[in-house]
């Protein structure tokens, strides 16, 4: 189920860049320095110097922030406190993206649920602007309770969502069979707490209580080594050291046997959606990439 993808798998132009890409920017994040508030009016809120982000929700508006920086290929890490308490009707959503009609993304977003009910972890990934490639999972933790890091590798083989180290997911390159792989266009990290209660919570069903509000989701230890998009030109590059080193290790890091059990593990006990088992929804066959992504 997580098996590598074989040299003969990934395209020549993703080969080469493999040895191009050499050198990754490590940067320990400060909210101040690397990202921007984009929207929410004064509900988001950079605190203790940069080392903590908060974004509130209330019945007038979410809000939002975004990268300043651009990452073409990264391991990216963020530590996220959810939304305690009844959230039902909440989204969190924790993205990247890329711009445009055809545009990348990979996406964890937070599905709010009453008090006591589980938060619902839901994943996606699009390729020129296609996705309908839903995952979803129950976490084996209380992810309101405390800080839990949410990572996204990105590298030209495959995409990995985990949990505190964990694989849940794992969505591989599958351009020799025709599956677009996002591997050309820029994305930003976006993150946004807003008002989805038409749908986010049991198909809608269950509205957001707003005598509950301001809603409150925090963020901490923003990671990325990744390699930096700018002006044209990534700052991975065959000037800098060789790829072997620990730098760019994550540009070619795949599951390991552990890694792969692990992601087993979480699928077995915790997925409640697959769209790769979804025929109901497929009558014509199930999508492609799905005979070999986890």
């Amino acid at each position: 189920m997580a098996c590598s993808v074989s040299s003969s798998a990934i395209p020549s132009m993703v080969m080469v860049g493999l040895t191009v890409l050499s050198f990754a920017v490590a940067s320990a994040g400060n909210f101040n320095q690397d990202f921007d508030i984009t929207w929410g009016d004064g509900r988001a809120k950079i605190l203790n110097n940069g080392e903590l982000l908060t974004l509130n929700l209330d019945k007038a508006s979410g809000s939002g922030f975004q990268s300043r920086n651009e990452y073409l290929f990264g391991k990216i890490d963020m530590q996220l406190k959810l939304v305690p308490g009844n959230s039902a009707g909440t989204v969190t959503a924790y993205y990247l993206s890329s711009k445009g009609s055809t545009w990348d993304e990979i996406d964890f977003e937070f599905l709010g649920n009453l008090s006591g009910d589980p938060y619902i972890l839901h994943t996606n990934v699009f390729s020129q602007g296609k996705g309908n490639r839903e995952q979803q999972f129950y976490l084996w933790f209380d992810p309101t309770a405390d800080f839990h890091t949410y990572s996204i590798l990105w590298n030209p083989q495959r995409i990995v969502f985990s949990v505190d180290g964990t694989p849940i997911r794992e969505f591989k390159n599958s351009e020799s069979s025709g599956v677009p792989f996002p591997k050309s266009q820029p994305m930003r990290i976006y993150s946004s707490l807003w008002n989805a209660d038409d749908w986010a919570t049991r198909g809608g069903l269950v509205k957001t209580d707003w005598t509950q509000a301001p809603f409150t989701a925090s963020y901490r230890n923003f990671n990325a080594d990744a390699c930096v998009w700018s002006n044209g030109a990534s700052s991975c590059n065959s000037n800098s050291p060789s790829s072997t080193s620990s730098n760019g290790a994550w540009l070619s890091e795949e599951l390991d046997t552990t890694s792969q059990e692990r992601l087993k593990w979480v699928q077995k006990n915790y997925m409640i959606y697959n769209y790769c088992s979804d025929t109901k929804r497929f009558p014509q066959g199930l999508p492609v990439e799905c005979s070999s992504t986890s």
